[in-house]
């Protein structure tokens, strides 16, 4: 794979992980940037650390009456 291109793999029920480094830009404007060497950006919006997932699809909502 060309040294400028990213290999992009998208969890299902999770993250999208992308290989680094890599710089996102956000729906607000703003852009931020990993160095790491591989990151998870956030496809459900429930991080608090968004755009980098921290696993808060994980949780679960309990319905009533269970």
């Amino acid at each position: 794979m060309p040294r400028d291109e990213r290999r992009v793999r998208v969890v299902p029920g999770g993250p999208v992980l992308v290989e680094g480094p890599v710089e996102v830009s956000t729906p607000d404007g703003d852009t931020v940037r990993s160095d790491r060497f591989v990151v998870a950006v956030c496809a459900c919006r429930r991080s608090k650390r968004f755009p980098w997932c921290d696993t808060s699809h994980r949780k679960r909502v309990r319905g009533q009456g269970g």
